[in-house]
C-alpha cells in the first residue's frame, strides 16, 4: 500500500530531517522533553518493591517491553531513575539497538536508560515513535561515537532537533502506527510460528525415516524398547558402541592449551568448526611434536565430530579437504565401522531417537557434557548399509525442501520488519501523509 505525501514541504535546516511538511515546526529536544535527573537507591524500602525496566528487558527495534523485574531482584549496582506511567524510557547505551518503550506503570529504570517526559505540545506517544525511528537512531549513533563507549549523553540528546506536527496530528500518526505495526507484528508472528512448525515437521520426517524406513508396507518386529516401538523386521537394534571402530574424546586437562599453539602446523579442531560445519575457519595450530604426542586424538576424512560440551547436537563430518589435525577437549571423535555409513549415522545422531535417550539419561534435565560412556550406550535402529545410503539421500532431499520453506519464511519476516521500520520513519518525519487514514479510523 502506498501513502500520499503532504501538499507542501519546507527545508528544516536540519541535515537528518531534510524537508518537512510546511506546517510542522522544528524544535529542539530540550524545549519539549524533560530528561529525568536524580537517581534513587533501589535498596531503599520505598523503591525496592517497584518494577524495574532495564535495556535487556526491551526487544531491539520494536518498542516491545518483554518483561519487568523488581528493583530488589535486579540489585543495586547503581542508582535508578523514577519513571511515571506513560513515560518514554530510552536506552542511552548502544543506541543502534533502538531500545525504547513506554513505561506501563509507575516504576524505576536502570541508570543505563533515560526516562523522558514530553511537554509543550509534544505527546509521549509521538515521542516514542520518533525515538524508535531509524533516522533518530542513526543520529543517536553518530552522537554516541563522540565518547569512548557507544552512549548518547544527556547534553547531546537535549540538543537534538526534530520536526513537530500539531497535537491532533501527533495523535493521528501515533494511532496509525499503533494499528499498522500491530498488523505487521501479527504477520511476523505467523511466519515465526510457521518456522517452528517447519522445524518440528523436519525433525519428525527425519525421526520417522531413521526408525521406520521408507517402505510403509515392510514387515516389522518389536524393537524391545518401549519408546521406540516396532522397527522394520530386517533392521538391527544396537548400541552405538557396536557401530563404531572407536569413540575418542579430545585431550584432557593440560595436555592441550593455548600456550602450546603455534602459527602453523597441525590444526586444532573444536566447536568453532563443528557448529557452523566449516573446516576452513580457525587459526589454532600445534607443532609436529605436540601432534605426535596427541596422535590418538587426530582426525581423518569421514570422521564424525560431535560437540560434547554445552551444545550437543552440533555434529559435522571431517571433509576430504580438511587439514591434518587433532580435536580439542570440547569434541568427541566417532569412527564408524563397516555396518554404519557416516552420513546416515549423523542423521541418526541428530534425530529425536538420540535426544530422547539423552533426556532419559539426564532425567529430563539438561546434560551439559556428553561422555563417551553415555554416547556408547545410546540404542539406535540400524538398516543394512545399502538402505542407509537410500535413506540418507531421502533425508537430505527433505531437508532441502524444509530449508527452502524456512528461508522463504525468514525472508518474509525480514521484509515485514523492513516495512515496519520504513513506515515508522516516514510517518514521524512527515515523508507520508496519514491524516486521511487516521481520520477514517477515528470515524
Amino acid at each position: 500500500m502506498s501513502f500520499p505525501r503532504y501538499p507542501k514541504y519546507k527545508s528544516s535546516g536540519v541535515e537528518w530531517l531534510g524537508d518537512v511538511p510546511e506546517h510542522w515546526n522544528v524544535k529542539r529536544f530540550q524545549r519539549c522533553v524533560c530528561v529525568a535527573e536524580g537517581q534513587v537507591d533501589p535498596e531503599n524500602a520505598t523503591y525496592s518493591g517497584m518494577s524495574l525496566i532495564a535495556p535487556n528487558h526491551i526487544e531491539s527495534a520494536t518498542g516491545r517491553l518483554l518483561r519487568l523485574e523488581t528493583a530488589g531482584d535486579q540489585g543495586a549496582e547503581s542508582g535508578k531513575y523514577i519513571c511515571k506511567a506513560g513515560d518514554v524510557v530510552y536506552s542511552k547505551i548502544r543506541p543502534a539497538l533502538r531500545k525504547v518503550c513506554i513505561a506501563p506503570e509507575d516504576c524505576l529504570c536502570s541508570a543505563d536508560m533515560y526516562p523522558l517526559r514530553s511537554h509543550s505540545g509534544l505527546s509521549n506517544s509521538f515521542l516514542f515513535w520518533l525515538i524508535l525511528s531509524e533516522e533518530f537512531s542513526a543520529l543517536a549513533v553518530l552522537e554516541s561515537q563522540r565518547v569512548a563507549m557507544p552512549k548518547i549523553n544527556r547534553e547531546s540528546l537535549k540538543a537534538v532537533m526534530f520536526s513537530l506536527p500539531s497535537q491532533a496530528e501527533q495523535t493521528g500518526i501515533a494511532g496509525f502506527l499503533d494499528r499498522e505495526t500491530l498488523k505487521i507484528d501479527s504477520l511476523v508472528a505467523e511466519q515465526r510460528r510457521l518456522i517452528e512448525l517447519l522445524k518440528e515437521k523436519r525433525q519428525a520426517v527425519i525421526s520417522h525415516a531413521v526408525t521406520k524406513g521408507l517402505n510403509p508396507h515392510a514387515p516389522t518386529k518389536p524393537s524391545g524398547i518401549e519408546w521406540l516401538g516396532d522397527v522394520p523386521e530386517h533392521w538391527d537394534v544396537v548400541r552405538i558402541k557396536h557401530l563404531t571402530r572407536s569413540i575418542k574424546a579430545g585431550p584432557f586437562g593440560s595436555s592441550l592449551t593455548k600456550d602450546t599453539y603455534v602459527e602453523s602446523g597441525y590444526r586444532v579442531y573444536g566447536q568453532e568448526q563443528v557448529i557452523p560445519n566449516d573446516f576452513t575457519i580457525g587459526d589454532y595450530y600445534n607443532s609436529q611434536n605436540k601432534f605426535d604426542e596427541l596422535a590418538q586424538c587426530s582426525v581423518s576424512p569421514g570422521d564424525i565430530l560431535i560437540s560434547c560440551v554445552g551444545t550437543f547436537g552440533k555434529i559435522a563430518i571431517v571433509p576430504e579437504s580438511a587439514e591434518p589435525g587433532i580435536i580439542n577437549p570440547r569434541l568427541l571423535r566417532l569412527r564408524c565401522n563397516a555396518v554404519a555409513e557416516a552420513r546416515y549415522f549423523v542423521e541418526v545422531l541428530r534425530s529425536q531417537v538420540t535426544f530422547e535417550q539423552f533426556s532419559l539419561f539426564s532425567r529430563g534435565g539438561t546434560m551439559d557434557v556428553i561422555s563417551i560412556a553415555t554416547l556408547s550406550d545410546i540404542v539406535v535402529p540400524v538398516p543394512p548399509v545399502e538402505e542407509q545410503s537410500a535413506l540418507t539421500q531421502f533425508i537430505h532431499g527433505e531437508i532441502e525442501k524444509f530449508d527452502a520453506l524456512t528461508a522463504a519464511a525468514q525472508r518474509g519476516i525480514e521484509l515485514l520488519q523492513e516495512r515496519r521500520t520504513a513506515l515508522i520513519s516516514a510517518a514521524v518525519t512527515g515523508k507520508i501523509d496519514v491524516r486521511s487514514l487516521a481520520a477514517k479510523e477515528a470515524a
